[in-house]
């Protein structure tokens, strides 16, 4: 790919982003994108093969970005500190996108009828489930998490902090992302069945 073929498609994605986040939920078309990206249509076509393949792109640059950011944070020796990083990594990416300082495809109607989202919605989840359950495998491994069994109960934090996330993105939880973060990792760790520690 060259230099202008690599600004081209990202002028696409920069659009298609604007017009998602000021599309008052109606819907978006690629004539929209191509006003705002000032390209033409040729040039859609040549980096996407339809407005769902461009949604897809983007949903994949999305979930990629924040798993690199959740294993930065995760990035600490101390398993207990790795999850709960993660947990409030992750609910912080809904309450900026909530509050318009991230923009993000989920709850887009544009995504949720893409063709092919459900298998791209799969991968997201397998590869934030693998990660967690690494964390676990560690907790196991000293023992800060004793009762684990890393991959089904990876399953199970997964689907709790996946719903946790969406009342957050939606605005259906009135709990800061600090407080949701604090109860599922709660809920995780007596499940795990970490030790308390000691109040300081």
């Amino acid at each position: 790919m060259t230099w202008t073929e690599s600004s081209e498609r990202g002028r696409i994605m920069e659009a298609a982003s604007h017009c998602l986040a000021t599309g008052e939920r109606r819907g978006v078309s690629v004539t929209d994108i191509l006003a705002a990206s000032g390209l033409s249509t040729r040039a859609f076509y040549r980096h996407f093969r339809s407005k769902d393949s461009l949604l897809l792109a983007m949903f994949r640059r999305d979930y990629e970005r924040v798993l690199a950011e959740l294993r930065d944070a995760a990035a600490t020796a101390c398993p207990r500190r790795a999850l709960a990083n993660w947990v409030e990594g992750m609910l912080r990416v809904a309450t900026e996108a909530r509050e318009g300082r991230r923009v993000m495809l989920l709850g887009s109607p544009d995504l949720a009828s893409a063709r092919g989202f459900t298998a791209e919605a799969a991968r997201a989840a397998t590869a934030h489930q693998a990660a967690l359950a690494e964390i676990l495998r560690r907790g196991r491994d000293d023992g800060s998490f004793p009762l684990t069994d890393p991959e089904p109960d990876a399953k199970a934090i997964r689907a709790a902090l996946q719903e946790t996330f969406t009342e957050l993105l939606s605005g259906a939880s009135t709990m800061s992302a600090d407080d949701a973060a604090a109860e599922v990792t709660r809920f995780a760790l007596r499940a795990l069945g970490a030790v308390p520690q000691p109040a300081s």
